[in-house]
């Protein structure tokens, strides 16, 4: 047990942002689906949007709070600025998904089913990296 709590304890941000990581997907899908399957109807394409912009909305101040407090427990007292720039960020890397996916799945038209799966799942790596790094280096970086 000892072990565990040492590793854990020397890789403690990485950790604590996956956890936190598979929490918010969890928080977009639940809001998403509970959209759709309640007040929203998931034929309509303006509905489908709507819901959406919710989760992502949702699901990424879930996040900021649980970055903030947990991982990179930041003592800014900007909070605002913080704020936007997480907010920043993430928009930054939705748009690079969104070019990802347009570029390999609609232009190279990779599109079966396998190579979609395959480049959703590539892309939410390079995602998954890019939010680290920029939460790492730029939203939350420790001030001297």
């Amino acid at each position: 047990m000892k072990k565990v709590v040492k590793l854990y304890k020397k890789y403690e941000e990485i950790i604590n942002y996956l956890i936190f990581g598979v929490l918010t997907t969890l928080v977009s899908l639940i809001t998403k689906w509970g959209l759709l399957y309640t007040i929203l109807d998931p034929t309509n394409s303006l509905e489908l949007q709507i819901s959406i912009i919710i989760s992502w909305i949702c699901s990424v101040s879930f996040a900021y709070v649980t970055n903030r407090l947990y991982v990179f427990k930041s003592e800014n007292k900007g909070i605002l600025k913080e704020i936007v720039s997480f907010f920043g960020a993430r928009l930054l890397t939705l748009g690079i998904e969104m070019f990802i996916m347009w570029f390999f799945v609609t232009y190279l038209k990779m599109n079966s089913d396998i190579m979609v799966f395959i480049w959703t799942i590539a892309t939410q790596f390079i995602i998954i990296v890019l939010n680290y790094i920029f939460s790492k280096l730029i939203v939350f970086r420790k001030k001297s």
